[in-house]
């Protein structure tokens, strides 16, 4: 099984100031360059334990999305001993977009089904593999109280619902808090784990520029979902490790401490 990992975004909110983070001079650097993927843990890069959950779901095959300015990640991915994953690296040349990075591992993933995600999210094992069993394109719903986040939190995410098919019909992005609350805790919020085949591309070539000027992943799979196809609502409970801003960096490293890795 196939995962494209999305690390090539520009990490805005990893690069703005934050005064409740106390951070080591190479957590500041990497904070500073906005390079989320490559926050050093414990000794190692975040990535690390994002490759090492996909190898433990059985996804073994891995695309990594980078931007051109990210040459040390490239270099870190050349030189990363492995035995369980393969790694192809992957440019997404201009930061246009997550469904613009997705395009960019088209000629990666062959034709075959293959998992998008983050790579600024640590997702539950047993989440991945369960995507990886799956007949067809998919998108984990983490229902909302498990996620043991807070609802300003969640509401930077968004919030997802199906019809009695269990096929995706709504995304409501970054829907904020008071949204979140009044939806319940049995709300199912996606965080930007999928399962696509080929029939994404197409959408995430036609999808038209968000008011950021960025072709979105997720209008790109609302599309595709309005044009007929089945994007299969799968409810989860697990928490989800989210590195997106320099006040995770001390919360995450922590959950990390005791972590092994093995690649």
């Amino acid at each position: 099984m196939k995962a494209l990992v999305l690390a090539a975004g520009r990490g805005t909110r990893m690069r703005a100031a934050a005064d409740d983070a106390t951070l080591a001079a190479e957590q500041a650097a990497a904070a500073d360059a906005g390079h989320k993927a490559m926050m050093p843990l414990g000794g190692r890069p975040f990535l690390d334990h994002v490759l090492h959950s996909l190898a433990d779901a059985g996804i073994n095959d891995i695309g990594l999305v980078f931007s051109p300015a990210h040459d040390d990640a490239r270099a870190y991915g050349r030189a990363l001993p492995r035995s369980r994953i393969r790694l192809t690296l992957l440019v997404q040349p201009e930061p246009r977009g997550t469904a613009d990075a997705v395009l960019a591992g088209e000629a990666w993933a062959a034709g075959e089904p293959f998992i998008v995600l983050n790579g600024d999210n640590l997702y539950p094992v047993d989440v991945l593999a369960r995507l990886r069993e799956t007949a067809g394109p998919a998108v984990p719903g983490f229902r909302r109280d498990a996620l043991a986040l807070p609802l300003e939190r969640v509401g930077a995410f968004a919030l997802i619902e199906a019809d009695a098919r269990g096929c995706l019909t709504r995304i409501v992005e970054k829907p904020g808090a008071a949204a979140v609350e009044a939806a319940g805790p049995d709300a199912l919020v996606s965080m930007n784990l999928w399962r696509f085949d080929a029939r994404i591309f197409e959408a995430c070539r036609d999808v038209p520029l968000s008011e950021r000027g960025e072709q979105e992943l997720p209008q790109a799979v609302g599309l595709a979902a309005a044009r007929g196809e089945c994007v299969e609502v799968i409810p989860v409970r697990g928490e989800v490790l989210d590195l997106s801003s320099r006040s995770d960096i001390p919360g995450v490293e922590r959950r990390l401490e005791n972590a092994a890795v093995r690649l």
